[in-house]
């Protein structure tokens, strides 16, 4: 009886994890039916982002699960980051919602602006690029001011706000990582790509 119930507890996970294999073998993510720890960074096929949220219990627990955000991706659908992105980059996949708070750690941004990261990891740079936008930030601006100068150039960047006006999704950023780009914050905003 005790092996019966043992088998029976570990049924729900085997069927979670064939679903999810079968999921992905047939090309098709959705965030719902992600685990918590490939979740953040993740893009549905239907080219939304994955969410990582918390879940309080009446009990004090907590518990995380992904869900499917409202923010639509241009240009990638169907994608879970990789591990080798999430370390260069400098981010962690086990934050439960993002911030642009961190753009203003010097740490942080000399790692997603570093070339591997800028240059390889699309997603991450495209999710950042817009978080700054929404702050009226540039973010090759701020990879700019971080490469040269970085805590003032950063601090003074980030207060002038001189990001263009109608922020597109950058997923050519290596156009933009090679155009040169002023730090002086009275010097206009560049037109978008």
């Amino acid at each position: 009886m005790a092996m019966m119930s043992h088998i029976s507890s570990k049924l729900p996970m085997a069927l979670f994890l064939s679903s999810l294999f079968l999921n992905v073998a047939l090309g098709e993510i959705i965030c719902e039916n992600l685990p918590s720890e490939l979740c953040a960074f993740s893009v549905a096929s239907s080219g939304k982002r994955c969410l990582l949220e918390t879940y309080k219990f009446q009990g004090g627990g907590m518990e995380y699960q992904c869900r499917t955000s409202e923010i639509i991706v241009e240009r990638i659908a169907g994608h879970m980051e990789s591990d080798h992105c999430v370390k260069i980059c400098g981010v962690d996949r086990n934050s439960a919602g993002i911030s642009s708070d961190a753009l203003l750690e010097p740490q942080f941004t000399a790692k997603l602006c570093s070339p591997k990261c800028y240059t390889r990891c699309p997603n991450i740079i495209d999710l950042y690029y817009n978080l700054a936008a929404g702050e009226g930030v540039f973010l090759p601006d701020l990879c700019e001011a971080q490469s040269t100068n970085t805590h003032r150039a950063m601090t003074e960047l980030l207060s002038s706000g001189s990001a263009p006006s109608s922020a597109a999704s950058p997923l050519s950023y290596q156009s933009l990582a090679s155009t040169s780009i002023s730090t002086d914050p009275s010097s206009p905003a560049p037109s978008p790509v």
